[in-house]
């Protein structure tokens, strides 16, 4: 495939890019040799090749999807400035939050 000038000037437009009509009939040669290089790829023969995620056969540990507060809530809320409360769980009447001031009118 071949890319011309004006595609050169099409892609630059598109991608947002300022490519300078001194440079276009260079960056013509070069897209048109890595297109070239890209369609020897298609002569390769995939039948019977499986598809890979990763080049090494490395199966990742699972872990339980359980959803957790982390536990922490006390330290975090000791990073917090002045005005963050912190009440010990299985009080549901308050606590364990931040304090901020007040920005909507």
């Amino acid at each position: 495939m071949s890319i011309d000038v004006d595609t050169v000037a099409k892609i630059a437009r598109l991608a947002r890019l300022k490519v300078p009509e001194a440079d276009r009939p260079q960056l013509a040669k070069e897209l048109s040799g890595i297109l070239t290089w890209i369609e020897q790829l298609n002569e390769v023969d995939t039948q019977g090749v499986e598809p890979l995620s990763s080049v090494s056969d490395v199966t990742l540990p699972m872990r339980d999807d359980v959803v957790t507060d982390g536990g922490i809530a006390g330290k975090i809320l000791a990073n917090a400035p002045g005005g963050a409360v912190y009440v010990e769980p299985g009080n549901p009447d308050a606590g364990g939050f931040f304090i901020v001031p007040k920005v909507v009118e």
